[in-house]
């Protein structure tokens, strides 16, 4: 059952490393990707630009209305995320744990399903 593993990272917090350190922490989450690819449990992952080069797009009467991040009334982001392919809920959540952002980052762990499932 194919699950995303979402990193919430909280805003700002890449300015506050080091450039040796960002690296270090990217390098570790690719050396994760590749065990769960290894593993066949990986179906994508990336990593998502900050905030602040994003923007929100919303029709109102048929007409976009689009904001330009940052966003000030958020605190984290989605840095990126996993999408894996695992038997259940459970064992997804044991994999979140594996995760190295689970170290000094949230991981979210929502199911695929279709937009009318409750």
């Amino acid at each position: 059952m194919p699950h995303m593993l979402l990193i919430h990272e909280a805003i700002g917090q890449r300015a506050t490393r080091t450039d040796a350190e960002g690296r270090a922490r990217y390098e570790e989450m690719l050396r994760w990707g590749d065990d769960l690819k290894t593993r066949g449990l990986l179906l994508a992952a990336e990593s998502l630009a900050p905030a602040a080069n994003s923007a929100r797009v919303t029709l109102l009467e048929g007409k976009a209305r689009i904001v330009d991040g940052p966003f000030a009334e958020t605190k984290e982001m989605i840095g990126g995320f996993f999408l894996v392919d695992i038997g259940t809920r459970e064992e997804a959540i044991a994999l979140a744990a594996e995760c190295p952002a689970a170290a000094w980052a949230t991981v979210e762990v929502r199911a695929l399903a279709p937009c009318y499932v409750r």
